[in-house]
């Protein structure tokens, strides 16, 4: 018996409007900085139709990338809420694949912009097992004070020992997949921040992400007992926003591209892997083939890296010791440059930039239970 399993951030699956821009500039989109857009009003229409027009095309394209998953549960990152959820798998993915992802779950996070972390999934698996939910919890209210997790290192950055860890949430929810447990935990960890202090933004950011994966630990630890953890059936699924490793990109496309890979020094991923508590199956890929993202802030600063995880238990790791998860790039913008024999055919009408699936791939993998 199987079931297969995909984690997707879909990049702003949202169902109002940010008219921000209009008083923020850095809120802006880059199209309508080229005009001269004098009054509020006159803001919102453009940016209505800008929005809506943009929309149609990446959620289409959205669609191609969850299709091409396979998966029977999707955990999904940046979703808005359970209406636009509802919205775009009737309106997009139904279309491509039918009757499908029927029961849908998430619950409000902490998120500034107000998006959570959610999951979508299928009735029965594609062996026609039935999948059952029996529990959702949310983690959001958890403060650094409640785990013991307040450090200097977040004293120096302003924040208050009363404070939530998860910047989004920790999404436990226990399901049975023709009778057997498991237990997902859906996650979306803070984004690496503008640089400060002297850091670049990744550390700057770390002792945040840090936290989560600390929290995310204890959870896990406390719901099953010591040392009980490693024996039952669980995964870790979502947008962790760190690497422990990049491809960094050098040259040009006329001088030719050159790849290697950097590793890092510290990564709060480490937090969750050490011990064996846990196993990132992406790592059974090739180095060079476990990217899930796209970063360029031009020419001088390109890199692939992955952030983008599921983590098995050690009970389903054993189990699944073959298992080599898929990452579906064909919905990446043209811009994005692949090392030499890792090229996919893109989705018809994705664009050099954008219309896109998602600035993220999706991560799948089946994994046999027993």
């Amino acid at each position: 018996m199987s079931v297969r399993i995909a984690t997707f951030n879909v990049e702003n699956l949202m169902n109002r409007f940010d008219f921000s821009g209009f008083r923020n500039e850095l809120q802006q989109d880059r199209a309508l900085t080229l005009f001269e857009i004098k009054e509020e009003a006159e803001y919102r229409e453009l940016e209505r139709a800008r929005t809506i027009a943009l929309t149609d095309d990446t959620r289409q394209l959205t669609a191609l990338a969850i299709a091409a998953t396979r998966a029977d549960i999707l955990c999904l990152q940046e979703v808005d809420n359970l209406a636009a959820l509802k919205a775009f798998e009737y309106g997009y993915l139904f279309k491509m694949i039918g009757s499908g992802y029927r029961e849908k779950y998430s619950s409000p996070g902490n998120d500034v912009r107000g998006i959570d972390v959610a999951v979508m999934m299928r009735r029965e698996t594609a062996d026609g097992q039935p999948i059952e939910f029996e529990r959702l919890a949310s983690h959001a209210h958890i403060t650094f004070d409640d785990f013991g997790l307040y450090t200097p290192e977040l004293e120096a950055l302003g924040v208050g020992r009363t404070e939530r860890i998860f910047r989004r949430d920790c999404l436990e929810i226990d399901l049975r997949i023709g009778g057997v447990p498991l237990t997902l935990y859906v996650v979306h960890f803070k984004a690496m921040s503008p640089p400060r202090n002297g850091m670049d933004g990744r550390q700057a950011s770390m002792p945040f992400r840090i936290a989560e994966a600390a929290a995310v630990r204890r959870i896990i630890e406390e719901r099953f007992g010591p040392g009980r953890a490693a024996n039952k059936r669980w995964l870790i699924c979502g947008d962790l926003n760190d690497y422990r490793e990049r491809v960094v990109i050098e040259g040009d496309a006329y001088s030719g591209w050159r790849f290697r890979v950097a590793r890092e020094a510290q990564s709060s991923v480490n937090v969750l892997t050490e011990g064996g508590f846990c196993e990132n199956i992406v790592e059974r890929r090739p180095e060079m083939d476990r990217w899930t993202l796209y970063h360029t802030r031009g020419p001088e600063e390109r890199h692939l890296c992955q952030l983008d995880y599921l983590l098995l238990s050690p009970a389903l790791a054993r189990t699944n010791a073959r298992a080599v998860p898929d990452i579906v790039r064909q919905g990446q913008p043209w811009r994005t440059i692949f090392p030499p024999g890792q090229e996919v055919e893109r989705f018809p009408r994705t664009g050099w930039d954008r219309p896109k699936a998602s600035d993220h791939c999706p991560v799948a993998v089946t994994l046999d239970l027993v």
